[in-house]
């Protein structure tokens, strides 16, 4: 099991959510590969996007519906400053994970991030496990509590 699973898996256990992580046989890393993966509806994929925030210089998470796309201009004024395209290392040193894989929980630092309240119209979504094959299934409300994330309107 990848170090990236485990500290998923840590965290859920740690958070007090018996979540199952699945292994799927098809790709997850894209929302479309992992509602069908999934048989879900797509808004039931919790994606996790990750920009750079261009004045820190670190990463910020923003968890979205799979349907849904962020908008740049509200997640900036959320953030407080201008956000722009994290490369592949900053997404990697900041949480732990590769491209395809980011989790909204278990990270290796401390980040700030922002729900999408479309998630919470569903009894249960999907996110990232950590590895581009895992996922694993959550009550929205349990995923916004472990996440750390302030539930905010940041869709186009």
């Amino acid at each position: 099991m990848s170090k990236s699973l485990k500290r998923v898996k840590r965290a859920l256990e740690d958070g007090g959510v018996p979540a199952e992580v699945l292994e799927m046989a098809e790709g997850t890393r894209t929302a479309e590969e992992a509602a069908r993966a999934a048989g879900c509806e797509i808004d039931q994929i919790a994606k996790s996007i990750i920009f750079r925030a261009e004045e820190h210089g670190t990463a910020v998470l923003f968890v979205t519906a799979g349907g849904n796309r962020v908008d740049d201009a509200k997640a900036s004024a959320l953030a407080g400053e201008a956000l722009g395209k994290a490369d592949a290392a900053l997404i990697r040193a900041q949480t732990g994970f590769v491209i395809g894989g980011v989790s909204p929980v278990g990270h290796l630092s401390p980040i700030r991030a922002w729900f999408d309240p479309r998630l919470l119209a569903f009894d249960t979504v999907y996110a990232a496990a950590g590895t581009p094959r895992h996922i694993f299934a959550i009550a929205p409300q349990d995923l916004l509590r472990l996440s750390g994330a302030t539930e905010a309107d940041f869709t186009a």
